[in-house]
């Protein structure tokens, strides 16, 4: 089977601390792993089916791949560099946060590098489209705009309205069309009311908005709910290759394989 001209970005699933941050991190590893996109990058390492995959071990809470590198600290608690978890504990311990050189060279380091990669893979012609690729929470954390609300167990965003379609004074990544018709597989693999929205709870955030700002190929962020592979307890996380993990992965694989058999003929999005 040829591979499909896909791009997919999992900027969440690492959880690795850089040497020069070790000593200063507040969290334990098991808090790493769940401020982390748990098991991302088993649901969604489609290297057998894509065209390309970008990855990073390096933990979100320590340099956020899918925020602006100027949302620093102290304007910006949750920016590349963070101060506080989505649900407000100290990422670092007191007097502890890093100062801007170190900041600058993690930055040089682990951050810069995975978006001139993602635009090195895209300036070869043979992707077509991205997909930045999340796992989220199953309800809303108390900071965020849906505190308290069930989420869906797919959310597909393009950085438009409830329909896809453009909002004003906003940068819509992906064609409505393109964005409905992968909700339409997403439906076929889970079929329950309301288990797909579009842009509710999540948009897109920098990684989509970013690299189609810059070249122009169309970006969808998908997000898949802890609640299909997370057990009755935070963190309870199916092993690496479980049955229950090759099961979602082989749900996206074919909701994303369905929707290029779809589009693939159409015009290029413009």
């Amino acid at each position: 089977m040829s591979r499909i001209p896909f791009l997919i970005s999992i900027p969440h699933g690492g959880v690795e601390v850089p040497q020069e941050l070790q000593d200063r991190v507040a969290l334990s590893a098991k808090d790493l792993l769940h401020y982390s996109d748990p098991c991302s990058l088993g649901i969604f390492d489609l290297s057998r089916t894509v065209e390309a995959v970008a990855t990073t071990s390096i933990s979100r809470l320590a340099v956020d791949l899918n925020r602006p590198p100027y949302h620093l600290a102290p304007g910006h608690p949750d920016g590349v560099v963070k101060t506080r978890t989505v649900d407000g504990r100290a990422v670092y311990r007191e007097g502890r946060f890093p100062d801007p050189p170190l900041i600058h060279r993690i930055l040089l380091r682990h951050y810069f590098p995975y978006h001139d990669g993602i635009d090195r893979t895209i300036d070869t012609g043979r992707v077509r489209i991205g997909i930045d690729c999340h796992t989220m929470l199953p309800v809303g954390p108390p900071a965020h705009r849906d505190a308290g609300r069930k989420r869906p167990l797919i959310c597909l965003g393009n950085n438009g309205d409830a329909e896809g379609n453009p909002l004003p004074g906003r940068l819509t990544t992906c064609p409505p069309a393109w964005l409905q018709a992968l909700s339409r597989e997403f439906v076929r693999e889970f079929p329950l009311p309301g288990a797909v929205r579009l842009n509710d709870p999540f948009a897109g955030g920098f990684v989509c908005i970013m690299h189609f700002w810059r070249r122009g190929v169309p970006w969808i962020q998908l997000e898949v709910n802890r609640a299909l592979f997370e057990g009755t307890s935070p963190d309870e996380v199916p092993a690496p290759g479980s049955a229950r993990l090759r099961d979602l992965r082989d749900r996206v694989e074919r909701a994303l394989l369905g929707f290029w058999e779809g589009v693939r003929d159409s015009p290029e999005p413009g």
